[in-house]
């Protein structure tokens, strides 16, 4: 048996996974204006529950109503989202799969196009293309932020959801407060790595408190992140803290695990440098351009306990199945509308997935 379809059971709870495949967060842009989940977004996940995934992630939601990062993304900001998110939580574990709420905030990344408000993040920064600067976000704010997320993960255990993601990568306000120069604080929120951290630290411990024993939390977190000026030495600096919290899992987001970098003048995959790291009883998930079961064998090798995929996802609604011995290479892009319509991809996801070079065939 392909190792990553071996089950795993969390330590928290004694929570069972089916296997180790993982259905990484991915923006599909099909939900309402108003941050209420739609019946697409929802068929959307329960295609790869049915389909055989052991962690379905959702997108990306916002924790408070100024942190939507995109169109159609939905929310975990009020009590009226509670129905559609019980509805996709049901779904995912109706057909096996353990459901994670992927919590966010935008911070600098939520355009005033769609919140109406000036963007804030840990400092004031440049926001590029003429958009003019974020502001700093006082401490009072951060304070509520930090509630928020812990409101957002009550609301996602209420409706049925089996843990959340913190994400803490791709540059969104958790990575720009661990970022060297997106975070430039004099206060008890900047400084040094560990000060950057701190703000992630408070907000585990909040969700911690907000949700029951049994309730998974993990993070998500970037290797690098030049946007940020995070190098490596701080993504595990911020690592070895994250040893110190009450957490379940780290997911390293890499965008290829084939790549490498020198922590402590040694070159190894990122996920190893992770692994490294990271003490024993947190499991560890990683993506970045798995496609194969030699790519999940790959990233089982360099230390991952679960192996996540995004693109291969989209047009692959049963891509554990692939893993067995002897199955077929899962086919490659691009993909006609029909397919990806028919793996319960909505006109807006498959316009999305157009700007992907390759992806979607005219």
């Amino acid at each position: 048996m392909h190792p990553v379809l071996e089950p795993y059971v969390f330590k928290r709870g004694s929570l069972s996974v089916r296997n180790r495949t993982v259905l990484a967060a991915m923006t599909n842009k099909q939900s309402h204006d108003n941050g209420v989940l739609s019946e697409d977004e929802i068929a959307w996940l329960e295609a790869r529950s049915e389909g055989g995934f052991g962690i379905i992630t959702t997108a990306a939601t916002h924790v408070e109503e100024d942190g939507q990062g995109w169109e159609g993304e939905f929310g975990t900001w009020s009590d009226e989202h509670l129905e559609g998110l019980t509805q996709l939580a049901t779904t995912i574990h109706q057909h096996g799969g353990v459901g994670l709420a992927q919590l966010f905030h935008g911070g600098m990344r939520a355009p005033e196009r769609l919140t109406g408000l000036q963007p804030k993040s840990a400092s004031e920064n440049e926001l590029g293309n003429g958009l003019g600067q974020s502001r700093a976000m006082t401490s009072a704010e951060i304070d509520q932020t930090i509630r928020a997320f812990g409101l957002a993960a009550k609301r996602c255990e209420e409706a049925g959801f089996q843990g959340v993601e913190l994400h803490g990568a791709h540059g969104y306000l958790i990575a720009q407060f661990l970022g060297a120069s997106t975070n430039r604080r004099n206060d008890e929120w900047g400084g040094n790595q560990r000060k950057r951290t701190r703000f992630l630290e408070e907000i585990v411990r909040e969700v911690r408190r907000s949700t029951g024993p049994n309730f998974l939390v993990g993070v998500r977190l970037s290797p690098v992140l030049p946007t940020c000026d995070l190098d490596l030495d701080d993504a595990l600096e911020t690592l070895h803290l994250c040893n110190e919290m009450e957490l379940d899992f780290v997911h390293v987001s890499c965008w290829d695990i084939n790549e490498t970098g020198a922590y402590n003048g040694v070159e190894k995959p990122y996920t190893t440098h992770f692994r490294d790291v990271l003490v024993d009883g947190i499991p560890l998930i990683s993506t970045g351009g798995v496609w194969n079961a030699d790519d999940a064998q790959l990233a089982h090798d360099q230390g991952a306990d679960f192996v996540g995929v995004a693109r291969a996802g989209i047009a692959h609604p049963d891509w554990p199945t692939y893993l067995a011995a002897g199955s077929s290479e899962p086919s490659r892009p691009p993909f006609d509308e029909a397919t990806l319509q028919k793996a319960k991809l909505n006109s807006t996801f498959i316009d999305y997935m157009r700007r992907w070079n390759g992806f979607v065939s005219d």
